[in-house]
């Protein structure tokens, strides 16, 4: 059973990859557009594998992945904890949350002028924009968890004289985790846009640097095949995220693991 629905899924794969090519090559066929403006799928696929075998993407994907995990998981520890904190303490998140709503909107690109001067270059501003991005939706998700607690929960916990620290790590960290997990994946995706977008302004290595070279050097079939690669990137994690998330809850008891 398992086999079929992983056979499944790769016929899925195979047929909306194939159908996606072939618009992409009729539209190139269709002579609308020049070459420098729309390369064939050939010579994306060229430019792939010769990046591939220069050690030119392997380069470049160590560096974009050492910045993103350190920003996104330096937000996950501290977003996750001041939500579990914040969401218990309702007096002193109503105090901050006006301020949390004012910042949130501003996209982490605002900040970009200010980032390079306190920064500088290098890999810090790219790791700065990722944890702002990635912040936000971690610390909401998690206060809203934590506020929406099943009541009889604590009430049980009460009953067996369960105390704090114990009670918010063994009642209210796994009773708020969908919520928190729900945050994890949209500041997952959100800060997997601006790491390309911190790595295209204040880096000089990286996918999103690479991208910009690839567009100084009028390679249109590097700067696609950047992008197939972050797509591909940012698959993989989304995988490895559903895959941690499921084990927790498995080892939580909090729900069983949900197949797309």
């Amino acid at each position: 059973m398992i086999k079929m629905d992983l056979l499944k899924r790769a016929f899925k794969v195979i047929i909306s990859i194939s159908v996606l090519t072939g618009i992409w090559q009729l539209t190139v066929l269709s002579g609308r557009f020049e070459k420098s403006l729309l390369p064939s799928p050939a010579g994306v696929f060229a430019g792939m594998s010769g990046l591939i075998k220069d050690g030119t993407l392997f380069t470049n994907l160590g560096v974009s992945l050492a910045r993103f995990l350190t920003g996104y998981l330096t937000a996950v520890i501290t977003g996750v904890t001041l939500g579990l904190l914040l969401g218990w303490n309702k007096s002193v998140w109503s105090y901050i949350e006006p301020v949390v709503q004012v910042l949130r909107p501003v996209s982490p690109i605002a900040w970009f002028p200010f980032i390079v001067l306190w920064f500088g270059i290098g890999d810090a501003p790219a790791v700065v924009t990722i944890f702002i991005a990635a912040f936000y939706p971690i610390l909401l998700s998690t206060v809203s968890g934590v506020r929406n607690v099943d009541a009889v929960y604590l009430k049980v916990a009460d009953n067996f004289g369960i105390r704090q620290p114990q009670l918010l790590f063994r009642i209210i960290l796994p009773a708020a985790f969908p919520l928190i997990a729900n945050g994890l994946h949209i500041a997952l995706g959100s800060a997997r846009v601006f790491l390309v977008a911190g790595e295209m302004i204040g880096a000089q290595s990286g996918l999103g640097f690479m991208i910009i070279n690839a567009r100084n050097s009028l390679r249109s079939d590097l700067v696609l095949a950047g992008i197939i690669f972050i797509g591909i990137l940012g698959l993989l994690l989304d995988r490895l995220i559903r895959f941690l998330e499921n084990r927790i809850k498995r080892k939580w008891g909090v729900s069983a693991e949900v197949r797309d």
